[in-house]
């Protein structure tokens, strides 16, 4: 054998004996980086994993061509002492734990060829088939390997006693509920994700067509609808914008815009879409419901001009909107609407939701089929309150608050139990939070009951009240604000099956509830990202951002939601994740689908995550004091956790919830929920990694099928080689909710750039410079010197007044300094009086940089000496677009020295760590 091959064989071994031990959180994961499933058909050749495993019958079959070509080497007698052992080390790639059989779960380490041996196993196989190893590894250089029993074991053996074959297959504490969806200690069900949009500005809602297309349609709350294609590309022109006549505003929390989008369900005849938003008609606030008409040119637009006003409802407030839109099963079109604002619908004697005169508080249901002519909708006939003078026809349920996401249960694929169940979220008031499902008729308290609880004891205490209580309601030290879901009835996760799943948008909490059917009680479950390498699947994650703003569901069934890290319309700070049970996946090839063909016009942006999985750093860092949003008084903020000496200075609402910006930790929850979400450190720069050798079998790879060994000596097995690198981060993440990090990108320079004017003149030489600059005549580039580059007049850029740079007496960095503005030709420095988060964000926009990290004051960026003092007492709203908007003092007067020169740190992300 080749002395330097043997050696590399030694040194990849005792690799493998020393990160083993690394591996010892290990969870169920198969060669193919996926859950094991149950097969569809019982195994009969690797019967140890006939329930649950990673081999389908077809690679069970595989499996046993090859042990047969293998024992056609041996006579009767090698047959009979090593059948056995053969037959059980090829039928560990059908075990649950295979990924870590073969140390396939670590990218840093190559792939086992085989799997790894208990010690007392991999002795017994010596001493009776030591030989086999160069049939099973089908190379005859291991023939010296066979001859050394600590060299044999030293390559066989698995150093981790929990998980080496046969270990894994007795032990208690792996097999317990083996496929059933992991959980922590405290009970909290272990889920994944995978990011399948991002760069979104408050995306309200995802929907699909129902039309075979397996599109699916992002709606932003500017007004914008996007369409993207069952891969994730986004085709470039919106399928509808209606931003110029959305009522809406880039203030952080403003529950007004675009709020929801429904297709008919005959979408693929009909064309037609519905869409709820809010508007101003001669000031005064509403909400319209539309329709429009696929446009005949194109089928990934709706055509503007066929917009019809099915219904519009006076708002007496900005708050509470409702704006919800969904179809039923029975055809007709469900309206979601708010109770008109303000605090405890204070509106007539018994308040909106209670007053069946009235369209807000309400549940509509309407008929939209048929309507090209006359009337823009119908009142179906079996409408409650069809008959009733005093109430509004269109009305199907009453006294609900502010319902936020609602969905229709497809129901159980096999027995169709649940199907066609309305599941709610309703916004509380200052105590709880609700779950309902609504039945026809229903009155669901609001404003005498809050949950299961009094709100106004005198209409509580009406005995005619008779109200449907709620499914489930949990108190504000939860959340504040929930966001509703859907019941889980996909195919690629079968342990949700039944599992609704919602969250709150304050405290970023993701939820469940599974229906015990023999009571109808349903239990509650919170939902936690997976730990250690539980989510280390490709193209998985384990952290979200904390504004969770709805819930989705794809042609197929499978289950997303839509979270955002600033609750701003003109941020593009959103992402919808898909939902990933890690524990369990459906058996392949059971879930695929053919989507029918769509014909695009113009051009795909496709997709880039920008996330990656992040495992839990040994350390963690403190909070900043400032956010881009909210102050806080006398706050302290220590391990991410919060404690305050008095109540915060300010609040926002959020979706009709008084939502305060900081929370005391209690003793019985088991998150101490702060409404900003952990800070996370900046990740490392990966290390260049080795390649990983990955062991393919020639029954696994349909392009290269097996070839018979050819005696002697046996065919040498050919291995790929791939890279699988995965960057080290030092981030800390909070297992419950956990949340996004954000890769901070140097911001686009706005100041001082270096321009080379390409004046129009008939000399070549200019000409051609100004080709090989690639532009034409009279263009202004960048100038980029280099050899053979043709020097010509350079000026600066001529700067606007409000101009601003950040500038230091240390460290250079883009993203942090002294902030320094121009006025009338002249650069000076702004004094920290009155200047705070609001005003730095004024800044950071100015700079390319959509949130303010901090305030610097006390000339901590270093003092301006040599520049003359322009601005003091800076007291901005946060929407100006620079300081010389704000209040402040007239240019140059001031009561500062430069001790007091204020910076400021700017970042792409509100939450990432300076």
């Amino acid at each position: 054998m080749n002395g330097v091959r043997f050696q590399a064989l030694l040194q990849s071994c005792w690799l493998l004996v020393f990160v083993s031990p690394w591996l010892v959180g290990s969870h169920p994961q198969c060669l193919d980086y996926k859950p094991p499933f149950k097969p569809p058909e019982p195994l009969t050749f690797c019967t140890e994993y006939s329930q649950f495993g990673c081999c389908d019958s077809e690679q069970e079959q595989l499996i046993m061509r090859r042990y047969y070509r293998v024992m056609d080497f041996f006579d009767y007698s090698g047959y009979v002492a090593c059948g056995k052992y053969i037959q059980s080390i090829l039928c560990q790639e059908c075990c649950p734990y295979a990924a870590h059989l073969y140390d396939a779960e670590d990218a840093n380490t190559p792939m086992r060829e085989l799997p790894g041996l208990c010690g007392e196993y991999c002795t017994d196989f010596w001493h009776r088939c030591r030989s086999t190893l160069s049939l099973l590894m089908e190379d005859d250089e291991m023939i010296e390997i066979e001859g050394d029993r600590d060299k044999f074991c030293a390559f066989m053996e698995l150093k981790d006693p929990e998980y080496c074959y046969p270990n894994v297959l007795t032990n208690a504490e792996l097999n317990a509920d083996l496929g059933a969806v992991r959980t922590d200690p405290e009970g909290c069900l272990q889920l994944c994700l995978q990011e399948v949009a991002n760069l979104l500005r408050n995306p309200v809602a995802m929907v699909h067509a129902n039309d075979g297309t397996h599109r699916f349609f992002i709606a932003e709350q500017l007004g914008y609808v996007w369409a993207y294609l069952p891969n994730g590309s986004r085709i470039d022109k919106p399928f509808l914008n209606l931003t110029k006549a959305v009522l809406t505003s880039p203030w952080a929390g403003d529950e007004r815009g675009f709020l929801c989008v429904a297709f008919h369900p005959r979408f693929k005849s009909t064309g037609k879409a519905y869409v709820y938003y809010s508007v101003s008609v001669k000031r005064e606030e509403r909400i319209r419901i539309s329709e429009f008409a696929l446009s005949v040119n194109d089928m990934n637009a709706l055509d503007p001009a066929s917009e019809r006003i099915l219904l519009e409802v006076v708002e007496p407030a900005s708050n509470h909107n409702g704006g919800q839109l969904l179809f039923g099963f029975d055809g007709y079109l469900y309206i979601f609407v708010g109770d008109g604002g303000k605090a405890g619908d204070p509106f007539g004697e018994f308040g909106n939701a209670q007053n069946k005169s009235s369209l807000l508080g309400k549940v509509l249901r309407v008929d939209v089929d048929d309507n090209s002519s006359g009337p823009p909708y119908r009142i179906p006939p079996d409408n409650p309150f069809v008959t009733d003078p005093r109430s509004r026809p269109e009305i199907y349920a009453y006294g609900v608050r502010n319902m936020w996401r609602c969905s229709v249960d497809r129901g159980d694929p096999l027995t169709r139990t649940g199907r066609g169940r309305l599941l709610c979220g309703d916004v509380g008031q200052n105590k709880f939070e609700e779950v309902d499902i609504i039945t026809k008729g229903g009155n669901y308290g609001w404003r005498a009951k809050e949950g299961f609880s009094c709100y106004d004891k005198k209409l509580c205490s009406n005995s005619s009240l008779d109200d449907i209580l709620p499914i489930f309601a949990y108190p504000h030290k939860l959340g504040k604000s929930v966001t509703g879901g859907y019941v889980y009835r996909g195919c690629e996760m079968p342990n949700l099956n039944g599992l609704y799943i919602f969250g709150d948008f304050m405290s970023g909490r993701l939820m469940s509830l599974k229906e015990d059917p023999a009571t109808g009680e349903w239990h509650y479950k919170e939902i936690c990202m997976g730990k250690g390498q539980t989510c280390n699947f490709p193209k998985t994650i384990n952290t979200y951002y904390k504004y969770i703003i709805s819930f989705a569901e794809d042609e197929a069934g499978e289950l997303y939601f839509l979270s955002t890290g600033s609750p701003s319309a003109a941020v593009s700070a959103g992402v919808m994740y898909k939902i990933i049970d890690p524990s369990r996946r459906a058996p392949p090839g059971k879930c695929r689908f053919t989507a029918s063909p769509v014909t695009v016009k113009g051009k795909l942006y496709h997709f880039h995550p920008r996330k990656r999985f992040l495992n839990p750093p040994k350390t963690t860092t403190a909070v900043p004091i400032t956010t881009p949003i909210l102050t806080y008084a006398n706050t302290t903020f220590i391990n991410r956790f919060v404690t305050t000496s008095s109540y915060p200075t300010a609040t926002t609402t959020i979706r009709g919830t008084a939502a305060t910006a900081v929370r005391l930790s209690t003793t019985t929850a088991r998150l101490s929920v702060v409404p900003t979400p952990p800070i996370y450190f900046p990740a490392k720069t990966p290390t260049t990694q080795r390649p990983r050798v990955i062991y393919q079998p020639p029954t696994r790879r349909p392009e290269k099928p097996y070839q018979p060994a050819i005696r002697p000596p046996p065919k040498r097995h050919e291995t790929t080689s791939r890279y699988h690198s995965l960057a080290e981060t030092e981030r800390p993440t909070t297992p419950r909710p956990g949340f996004h990090e954000v890769t901070a990108m140097p911001p686009p320079k706005t100041q001082n750039l270096n321009v080379t004017s390409v004046p129009k003149t008939s000399d070549k030489r200019v000409k051609g410079h100004a080709e090989e600059l690639g532009g034409s005549n009279g263009q202004t580039r960048v100038n980029k010197k280099g050899r053979g580059a043709v020097q010509t007049k350079v000026r600066q850029r001529k700067l606007k007044n409000g101009a601003v740079r950040l500038e230091s007496n240390g460290e250079k960095l883009p993203d942090r300094g002294r902030v320094e503005i121009h006025v009338k030709g002249e650069w000076g420095t702004v004094c920290d009086d009155l200047f705070d988060s609001k005003a730095g964000a004024v800044v950071c926009r100015q700079l390319g940089y959509p949130f303010v990290l901090r305030v610097a004051r006390r000339a901590e960026m270093g003092e301006g000496s040599n520049l003359n003092i322009l601005l003091d007492d800076v007291k901005c709203e946060g929407t100006e677009k620079t300081l010389l908007e704000c209040k402040r003092a007239k240019i140059g007067e001031h009561n500062c020295s430069h001790k007091e020169d204020v910076g400021v740190v700017c970042g792409y992300d509100e939450f990432e760590e300076e």
